[in-house]
């Protein structure tokens, strides 16, 4: 009998709820009434008292089920924001459902109500363990359902209110910090720029190199991540040509000793310039500058380092940086073939570069090529 499962001092038709549940059908500003609620068990009678009490009550979006192997894939469907779960059943019991439940519910807060006829403490013990969040034992209290379930759907939606507040906020910090990355990057980009054109060369030049730099540093095993940084910091790698005098800087000829060892300080410039801050891309960047033109037996500038003294990022640039120059027309050149300076690159390994750069720079020909000519100069040929 249906009765059975309540006790007696309960019973009253359920299109009557009491004062309390009235006062809540009333005024729903929680959206409590509109809760997901799933029913499961085995009993088509329990369920149907459920649904019928519950719908009494003015919730509007009551499922139930009588096969407990239906529970996952229901709720793989569309999560439910209550589920009331009787422990004996066949085939799962209320255990087994709970951990299949465990299984594919990992962020959110699952309010599981256990109705069970058995109050042994071992079993109340074991449904918490397994997830219940609260329990009630038949015969059941008409009243302290109602109030057991609106409390724990309070809970739910106030635990999903903060779950998707905490959302919005890392999204927006998300966005906020690429906000800030786009304009330093921004800001790098210009400020290299601003150093080609005091020079004889172009933007086209900085976009070239870099990308050669980021196709080596991939090549070599770098992360994208970190392919990417360098393809943003190596602009920067002549930003000291800033601080070099005009006439120098613009000078036609061959540099004299003294001209020579002044503009060999732009290194060091560079480096001051992008000092003093704690961005990883201004790191690279400042480290690139400084060391872009050492040399790997030792005879570089502005330090003289050798070999792995020189951080791989300035032995990388290095490469792509003196490519693209011979590559490239200048006021005071032409511009040499890539046969040419594909030799010349090889004849300076262990020389001016690293070895193993130049072996990643000769695997990696095709694509720099490539690139050479779809940002080749528009006077060009």
């Amino acid at each position: 009998m249906l009765e059975a499962h309540f006790k007696s001092a309960d019973k009253r038709p359920s299109s009557a709820p009491d004062a309390e549940s009235a006062g809540r059908e009333l005024s729903d500003p929680d959206g409590i009434l509109q809760a997901r609620i799933l029913v499961v068990d085995d009993e088509p009678v329990n369920v149907k008292l459920l649904e019928k009490m519950l719908q009494a009550e003015g919730y509007t979006n009551v499922h139930a089920l009588t096969d407990p192997r239906d529970v996952k894939p229901s709720y793989q469907t569309q999560p439910f924001d209550l589920i009331l779960l009787d422990i004996n059943m066949p085939f799962l019991n209320g255990f087994d459902v709970m951990q299949q439940l465990a299984e594919i519910e990992t962020e959110s807060y699952l309010p599981i109500l256990i109705l069970t006829a058995q109050t042994d403490r071992e079993t109340r013990l074991q449904a918490l363990k397994s997830g219940a969040k609260d329990f009630l034992t038949k015969p059941l209290d008409r009243a302290e359902v109602l109030n057991r379930i609106h409390n724990m759907l309070e809970v739910r939606l106030l635990h999903n209110q903060i779950r998707d507040q905490n959302r919005l906020l890392e999204q927006k910090v998300r966005e906020r910090t690429q906000a800030l990355y786009d304009t330093r990057l921004e800001i790098v980009r210009r400020l290299g720029l601003a150093a080609e054109y005091r020079d004889n060369e172009t933007g086209l030049h900085i976009i070239r190199m870099s990308k050669y730099s980021q196709i080596m540093g991939l090549e070599y095993g770098l992360s994208e991540q970190e392919a990417e940084m360098l393809l943003n910091a190596s602009p920067m790698h002549d930003i000291g040509k800033i601080g070099i005098p005009d006439n120098i800087l613009l000078k036609p000829g061959k540099l004299g000793p003294a001209e020579w060892e002044t503009m060999k300080t732009h290194a060091t410039i560079g480096a001051k310039i992008l000092s003093g801050h704690s961005s990883p891309l201004l790191d690279m960047a400042q480290e690139i500058a400084m060391t872009h033109h050492e040399k790997w037996d030792g005879s570089g500038y502005p330090e003289g380092l050798k070999g792995d003294q020189i951080p791989l990022v300035g032995r990388i640039v290095a490469v792509a940086d003196v490519f693209d120059a011979l590559t490239s027309s200048r006021p005071y050149k032409e511009p040499w073939s890539f046969e040419d300076a594909i030799a010349f690159m090889k004849e300076q390994s262990g020389k001016h570069f690293d070895p193993d750069i130049i072996d990643v720079f000769l695997a990696t020909m095709d694509e720099i090529i490539k690139v050479s000519k779809k940002y080749a100069e528009p006077d060009s040929t």
